[in-house]
């Protein structure tokens, strides 16, 4: 979360303007509710107490301000290189980029999945002086990332892309070809021009060629055309102003039930509590349950309760009419400071999974979503880049600053352990074959305990009081597959069960 990224190429070079938090405020002491306004009765030294405070939290938002506009507002343009040999894995697709067809249809992959940053100039957070999450929320932007592709596969067809994904033309990656396993290592070659048939690669840079493999006419699929505004009302619901069902500020409201507040980190753990808790409390998506894993268990029987709406039916009924769609979200720590390496190609396996809708966890402190792999690398979307507040509200507005054309990696080794991985099933059959699939995949762990299980019964929900911004982080805590944890008082700060 503190250091600057390199990501989103397209928007590098622009220079964010200071915030005046301050200019748009009413002073607290004579804030009441949203539907009217009082003098309170208060001594004149608590209202200059009170003034002296409110001073100091304009000065901090004044500095913050200062401070991220010079951390996000400018980007290092730089550019990701992937291999031709090696297949890159986004979320159960595979893509080969030994052709023109095989990247562009990575790019348009890429490019259409949903992409949630900083924002400034939002209205003020309830309670708080903030209008931007710049430097704090980078874990709820890669949560809401994860919640929407949940939704997109939802709600939309499967292995939709946006048509529009051509717009987006400064693809800034490169492919390439290396000599050897010993040149892999090293400086890679550009081999785009071999595709001609040429014995010698021509050097064409490869950005180039992928801007214009963006650009190629493609024949639309009508089912895509279609979704078109399935996907505009899907971006509105993470919109950043109040009535957003899934935006900043409903999360942050949500998140004080957990001790949090505007300006505080959230963990993978707590967010994953909060987007449960956001799409129970909304109506504008219908037929959708969240269910957060408890000790790194998936318990079957509290599946069935949250999703079947119809208890008497009979089991083998093959319908699935009455069971809702699930996401599920586990989270786990895969290590104790860094990541076991033994689970590597564990995670490995759950992202080549249809049902996968990714991770969020990332670096120390620097909150990532990540959707697929290469070799020994992560791709992720990186939240951590300021953009100006859109007007969601309004007709017809612009989707291009919501997805992004710079795919980003990052080594394996460098991936802190506390994430929460989701993963979606549409129907109950979906649900059974998740299960199965998923616990397959968990068994290419080299370690004794899988990273999470499946298991019949009941577990016990702790929610979001049973975290507490009070703990830095988790205590160890070990905990076999399959036993559950009886205490009723559990600390806040076992977030996780160490593997």
């Amino acid at each position: 979360m503190n250091s600057v990224s390199p990501s989103a190429a397209q928007y590098a070079g622009i220079v964010m303007q200071d915030e005046q938090v301050e200019s748009r405020r009413q002073p607290p002491l004579e804030r009441q509710g949203s539907f009217g306004f009082r003098t309170p009765q208060v001594s004149d030294a608590s209202r200059e107490a009170a003034r002296e405070l409110d001073e100091m939290d304009k000065v901090k938002a004044k500095l913050m301000s200062a401070w991220n506009n010079v951390k996000y507002g400018w980007t290092i343009k730089t550019k990701t290189s992937f291999n031709k040999i090696s297949p890159v894995t986004v979320l159960g697709h595979s893509y080969l980029l030994n052709s023109e067809d095989e990247v562009d249809r990575f790019c348009r992959d890429f490019v259409s999945r949903i992409w949630l940053t900083y924002r400034k100039e939002f209205p003020l957070l309830e309670g708080s002086t903030w209008t931007t999450d710049c430097g704090w929320g980078c874990m709820l932007r890669s949560g809401q990332m994860l919640l929407a592709q949940g939704l997109m596969v939802h709600l939309m067809p499967r292995d939709w892309a946006w048509p529009d994904a051509q717009q987006l033309t400064d693809v800034d990656f490169e492919v390439f070809r290396p000599r050897s396993p010993v040149r892999a290592g090293g400086v890679p070659i550009p081999s785009f021009g071999s595709l001609r048939g040429s014995s010698t690669p021509e050097k064409i840079p490869a950005s180039s060629q992928a801007s214009r493999l963006c650009q190629r006419k493609r024949t639309e699929s009508t089912k895509d055309r279609q979704a078109e505004p399935i996907h505009s009302k899907l971006i509105t619901w993470f919109g950043d102003h109040p009535p957003a069902p899934f935006g900043v500020h409903q999360l942050v409201e949500i998140g004080k039930s957990s001790g949090k507040k505007a300006g505080d980190w959230y963990g993978p753990s707590i967010v994953a509590h909060i987007l449960r808790k956001a799409v129970a409390e909304t109506s504008v998506v219908q037929n959708l349950a969240v269910y957060v894993a408890q000790d790194c268990t998936v318990y079957k029987e509290d599946v069935v309760h949250l999703c079947d709406l119809s208890p008497g039916r009979s089991p083998a009924d093959p319908s699935n009419l009455a069971w809702k769609s699930l996401i599920i979200l586990v989270p786990v720590r895969l290590g104790g400071e860094a990541l076991n390496p033994s689970y590597i190609d564990c995670v490995k396996n759950i992202l080549k999974l249809d049902c996968c809708i990714g991770i969020i966890g990332g670096k120390p402190k620097h909150s990532l979503y990540f959707i697929g792999f290469q070799d020994e690398q992560l791709l992720y979307l990186d939240p951590h880049f300021c953009q100006p507040v859109v007007d969601v509200a309004q007709a017809d507005f612009s989707l291009e600053s919501f997805h992004c054309s710079s795919p980003k990696k990052m080594p394996f080794s460098r991936m802190d352990p506390s994430c929460t991985i989701g993963f979606y099933a549409k129907s109950k059959k979906d649900f059974e074959s998740l299960c199965s699939d998923v616990s397959r995949a968990l068994s290419s762990s080299k370690e004794k305990y899988p990273i999470f299980t499946f298991v019949e019964g009941q577990g016990q929900d702790y929610g979001l009081q049973g975290h507490s911004s009070n703990h830095s982080g988790p205590s160890a805590h070990i905990l076999p597959p399959g036993t559950l944890s009886t205490s009723n008082n559990r600390r806040s700060s076992e977030e996780f069960v160490f593997l």
